[in-house]
């Protein structure tokens, strides 16, 4: 670990160099690298230059690789005795659409103070532009403290997160040896709704289905043969209202297998977290949490897998009426996994499910939506419990392990290409607005995040 004094000057340094790290910041988030959007293709390309020309002048021998879609920028510091770490970012951002709900124009950031303190205005201030600068900041005090930057740091930044990362896969494939470090670290994610820091630990898989159900060649009159043909949405509503039973399971056979109960050093740092289901819920007009009754919130939001239908259509949905059998209907459903729940044993059994509903006069077609297994860290390995208290120090709060009920390929990319956990920490808020009109990043989250970082880089030396 790294000498306190030392540590002291680096935390000293972050401080007074605030404005210069602010300017940085606000120069980058000028730079309209959206990802999704063909028209600014060149800019995405200067977001990555921009990246690459300020990881050089700190000391990064750092490179722009190119891929079939936006370039990934990889930089590396000095080798040295220290244990290799992985440090992932991206620097694309989301569409700004739509542009008139903006209180100010989305490319030109400023600093706004609100009744809850100074904010960062613009788009990519939270995802993932300001996090992804906290842990360059971070390095930047370190060399001006040390003289060097850290050793043996690896540095990826991607320009296609928010557009789906297709190159991303094949990118870690192609580079598989000088990409494995010990650990990664991952900057995408968030504080605890109350300010907590927190290390997430584990990230539920997904699995998505679309399914269409067909019945007679046309659209039918439902006096004339309602109550004899088959009518798919009926089919279709069957099959999937059969998919919970009365106490929130999911009924298809072998879907619980690898799920696992949390261990006790979640459950402890879940319970002191105090979550509030009823004020969770009232946030978007609801009260009452559903699914398994024998479960906690939190396990159900984190531990525990689910089964959704995210869409549903087909028939006559117009102005006025129309009494039809539809010939078509059709759902999308996805499933959120947990321990090692395998993705392709889900999706089998799931269409088996929909097959098993289906009457002799239907037919049905599947479409695959994507499939990823969920991602659980190994908290026993030394850097976590390191960093965790790294955390605890700077924010004055103890830091907890924490779930999270969406997915972030990239943790489960890393643990199945690489072969190594994440620590993802952030530093992001509940009301950042991430792809949404406003986005902002409040400026303490900048500051602590990179004095955080500061902290967690020593504790791993």
């Amino acid at each position: 670990m790294q000498n306190p004094v030392q540590l002291d000057k680096t935390l000293a340094t972050l401080d007074s160099d605030r404005d210069g790290a602010i300017a940085r910041l606000l120069e980058f988030l000028r730079i309209p690298s959206v990802s999704t959007d063909p028209a600014h293709e060149a800019d995405v390309r200067d977001a990555a230059t921009w990246l690459c020309r300020e990881l050089r002048g700190l000391g990064f021998t750092a490179d722009i690789r190119d891929t079939p879609g936006h370039p990934m920028v990889v930089a590396r510091s000095q080798s040295g005795d220290a244990r290799p770490v992985l440090f992932y970012g991206h620097y694309d951002v989301q569409p700004v659409d739509p542009l008139d709900l903006w209180d100010r124009p989305p490319f030109e950031p400023a600093l706004e103070e609100t009744e809850n303190g100074t904010v960062i205005r613009g788009r990519g201030a939270s995802d993932d532009k300001g996090q992804l600068m906290t842990f360059i900041e971070a390095c930047r005090a370190w060399k001006a403290v040390h003289g060097a930057l850290p050793s043996d740091l690896i540095l990826l930044f991607e320009g296609e997160e928010e557009s789906g990362s297709p190159s991303l896969r094949p990118f870690l494939t192609e580079n598989r040896d000088s990409l494995t470090a010990s650990i990664a670290l991952i900057c995408d994610t968030a504080l605890y709704a109350d300010g907590r820091p927190a290390i997430t630990t584990q990230l539920r898989g997904l699995v998505g289905e679309e399914i269409i159900v067909t019945g007679a060649d046309r659209d039918l009159h439902s006096g004339s043969f309602g109550g004899l043909a088959a009518n798919p949405i009926m089919v279709l509503a069957q099959a999937l209202g059969t998919l919970k039973d009365d106490t929130g399971r999911v009924t298809l056979p072998g879907f619980y297998d690898g799920v696992e109960d949390a261990d006790e050093t979640l459950r402890r740092d879940w319970d002191a977290l105090n979550f509030d289901a009823a004020e969770f819920l009232g946030r978007v007009g609801l009260s009452t949490p559903i699914g398994e009754q024998d479960r906690t919130p939190l396990e159900m939001l984190w531990n525990r897998p689910t089964a959704e239908i995210n869409g549903i259509e087909g028939g006559y949905t117009g102005d006025g009426f129309k009494t039809v059998l539809p010939a078509t209907a059709r759902a999308k459903v996805s499933f959120r996994l947990t321990g090692a729940q395998d993705p392709q044993k889900i999706r089998d059994a799931f269409r088996a499910h929909i097959r098993h509903h289906l009457p002799q006069d239907c037919q049905v077609e599947f479409h695959d939506h994507g499939a990823s297994p969920a991602s659980v860290m190994d908290t026993s390995d030394a850097a976590f419990a390191a960093a965790k208290q790294a955390l605890s120090d700077e924010w004055g709060r103890d830091a907890a392990y924490i779930g999270a009920g969406g997915s972030i390929p990239i943790a489960g990319d890393f643990k199945q290409i690489l072969g190594m956990d994440s620590m993802l920490i952030g530093f992001g808020r509940d009301d950042d607005r991430i792809h949404s009109p406003n986005e902002k990043y409040d400026l303490d989250s900048f500051t602590k995040g990179a004095r955080s970082w500061a902290r967690i880089i020593a504790a791993l030396r």
